[in-house]
């Protein structure tokens, strides 16, 4: 068990603090050229924060382990809208920006609408991954317009534009948070696939749950972190867009690489998330706020699925 324990534990400290380091590495950069909070949550944060679920899911197709691939991105868009929103509304009430509900929120219904279409036949082909892709690319050109479009853009990010901003840095950051994310992802997708083998469970269990929550601590820590200092946009902004990027960029990156097999995720699985957004809609639409009960609600949504999904096997 040790030989199991030791790579998952050193996989889960490398996804952490890589992630981490590219999440800070990646802000500095916005911050240089001047992009708005509810921007970099939704793009810089978000993909910098999903890098592990990217890393881990190229791996894990490489070994051919497909449930763990559409199990973790599952898992993590669920544990992204219902634990980690609901643990930094739970701290401290968050504000929330119309454009995010009008325009972000339904295009993350879309994109999982879509992979649940695409889904409906069991697996998922290059083409399918292409489309997927096409998405991200699109999706982030239009964030990045709308942020031009604002004034004042990063008032209300705690490190504001200075003249002169060191660059290097903030690269430094950002390519050792990659090299870091590679090997943890090696570390930790080869852990998790011994587990479930131990424990004769299926790929797609481990990728639903343990994988999930592992790839998604940078998601937790930047989403509570932004609540602690007042900065709503950003953790919403981060769980919203890093959900998104997981639909769009990971899984149709792996894909393009790799055709998919459902090969245990569940069309149960798949309607959970696609319900977790559209829940989260009456919540923050009213009084354009998430409060500490709908907070505690979230996260108790998150555990009894969990739970679920632990004892259905």
């Amino acid at each position: 068990m040790t030989d199991i324990a030791l790579p998952l534990g050193a996989g889960f400290v490398l996804l952490y603090v890589s992630g981490e380091a590219l999440v800070a590495g990646a802000v500095r950069v916005a911050v240089r050229f001047g992009v708005s909070a509810l921007t970099v949550g939704l793009t810089v944060v978000a993909f910098g924060t999903s890098s592990p679920e990217l890393v881990v899911s190229l791996d894990a197709a490489v070994r051919q382990a497909d449930g763990l691939v559409v199990g973790s991105i599952v898992g993590s868009n669920l544990c992204n809208l219902l634990l980690v929103l609901g643990l930094a509304a739970l701290l401290r009430p968050i504000e929330v920006r119309r454009k995010l509900l009008r325009v972000d929120l339904p295009i993350l219904i879309f994109a999982s609408l879509a992979m649940l279409v695409m889904l409906r036949d069991g697996h998922l082909s290059r083409i399918e991954g292409m489309v997927l892709f096409a998405g991200i690319v699109g999706y982030t050109g239009f964030s990045l317009r709308r942020s031009q479009q604002q004034t004042g853009p990063t008032e209300d990010l705690e490190d504001p534009p200075v003249p002169g901003l060191q660059m290097f840095p903030a690269w430094v950051l950002i390519l050792g948070g990659i090299a870091g994310l590679t090997l943890g992802a090696h570390l930790f997708v080869g852990g998790a696939v011994d587990l479930a083998r131990i424990l004769g469970v299926s790929d797609s269990l481990i990728g639903l749950t343990v994988v999930a929550i592992g790839t998604s601590l940078p998601e937790i820590s930047a989403g509570v972190v932004a609540a602690w200092r007042g900065q709503g946009d950003l953790a919403v902004g981060n769980a919203v867009g890093s959900s998104i990027f997981n639909i769009l960029c990971v899984l149709g990156t792996t894909t393009m690489l790799h055709p998919l097999q459902m090969a245990g995720v569940t069309s149960t699985d798949l309607y959970l998330m696609l319900a977790a957004p559209i829940v989260l809609l009456p919540f923050a639409g009213t009084g354009l706020r998430l409060v500490r009960w709908e907070g505690g609600l979230l996260v108790l949504l998150y555990a009894a699925y969990v739970l679920w999904r632990s004892t259905a096997g």
